[in-house]
């Protein structure tokens, strides 16, 4: 897993192989990360990443520039991993949370300008994301929320829905 551009452009960090999450791709990273320049500036937003998985996209939002980071990462191994790769790159800009996305989108009072999803493409709950983050209120008025799912997903119903992208086997819907 490596960091795409820039503040720590091309640091690299080895995933376990025993980890079940899946990275995001570098080349769906890369491109999606290029659509989101058309849509906002990531310096000194407030972000959230929803299933970091192995914290790929916390990594590259600090890179880019954020001011600061929540990680919410359920899986014990996954947040120690993740845990280790923002004490490698020496920041104190990742807030790390350790618990079930669902129960935190429901307890969290704070906004984001930018608010990135990578749930389990087979997860149940999965079409219902879009819909809590938009009832809860966590995205500020002018922020981007972009949603990672498999092609069997459709989301362009959605009110809010601005556009969809394909990478390879890779989804995203984005949403103001």
């Amino acid at each position: 897993m490596r960091i795409i551009t820039g503040l720590y452009k091309g640091r690299h960090f080895d995933i376990p192989r025993t980890f079940k999450a899946r990275p995001t791709t570098d080349f769906a990273k890369e491109n999606i990360f290029n659509v989101l320049n058309g849509y906002l500036d990531l310096e000194d937003t407030m972000a959230l990443d929803l299933f970091s998985g192995t914290g790929s996209i916390s990594l590259e939002m600090l890179s880019r520039g954020c001011a600061s980071v929540v990680s919410v990462e359920a899986d014990r191994d996954h947040a120690n991993f993740i845990r280790q790769c923002m004490q490698k790159i020496n920041t104190d800009k990742d807030i790390l949370i350790r618990g079930d996305v669902f129960r935190f989108i429901k307890s969290c009072h704070q906004q984001f300008d930018f608010i990135f999803a990578d749930p389990p493409y087979d997860l149940a709950e999965l079409p219902t994301i879009p819909d809590l983050i938009f009832e809860k209120g966590l995205l500020k008025d002018d922020g981007v929320f972009v949603f990672e799912h498999g092609k069997q997903n459709d989301f362009s119903a959605h009110p809010h829905f601005a556009e969809h992208r394909a990478y390879g086997s890779v989804n995203f819907s984005i949403f103001r």
